[in-house]
């Protein structure tokens, strides 16, 4: 069954809005964000049941093609975010000011016996690394969504170059498995 595209709104190959009255969402739907992510240059779709930009709550399915889809380290100062894998494996990867792995949550989805929910309310770096060849989850934050007011450190890259976003994605893998033998 394919899902009704008349109740979204596509702000870009990225971003859709629901113009659903009560937002749900099917195999069906996750099935197609998969195929509309692996059709868009940076592997990612994301569904956004919320109205607006302004809106004071966030929630988003969210859909990532992987292992090879780099997301930029990044914090929220003065929110909260969490997120509940809904299929797929991820590392979550916390980080301080500097860029030094301070905490490595490995993540699935509920029956995978991983924590498959989390929750951060401070403004610590954090990134993702998937594991598995697609992630979906549910992404909650608060609004409204100031573009400006995501911190991105200076020691990653912004993405634009995807050799060395990946060669840096290879570097933090390289310091993850070493604090991981250290455990």
């Amino acid at each position: 069954m394919n899902p009704d595209l008349r109740q979204y709104r596509f702000q870009n190959p990225e971003v859709i809005y629901s113009d659903m009255e009560v937002v749900t969402a099917s195999r069906a739907d996750i099935l197609h964000l998969e195929q509309l992510s692996a059709s868009n240059a940076r592997q990612r779709v994301r569904l956004c049941a919320h109205d607006s930009l302004e809106d004071s709550l966030h929630e988003m399915l969210i859909v990532i093609q992987g292992p090879s889809a780099y997301v930029r380290p990044h914090k929220h100062p003065g929110k909260s975010e969490s997120m509940h894998v809904i299929s797929g494996r991820v590392d979550l990867v916390m980080m301080d000011d500097a860029g030094a792995v301070t905490q490595i949550i490995e993540m699935g989805d509920y029956a995978s016996g991983l924590p498959f929910y989390e929750r951060v309310d401070r403004p610590i770096f954090h990134t993702l690394i998937i594991r598995s060849d697609v992630l979906v989850f549910h992404e909650v934050t608060n609004g409204p969504f100031l573009p400006n007011a995501t911190v991105f450190p200076d020691w990653a890259p912004d993405g634009s170059d995807a050799a060395l976003a990946g060669r840096y994605v290879g570097e933090l893998e390289q310091r993850i498995k070493s604090a991981t033998e250290k455990q």
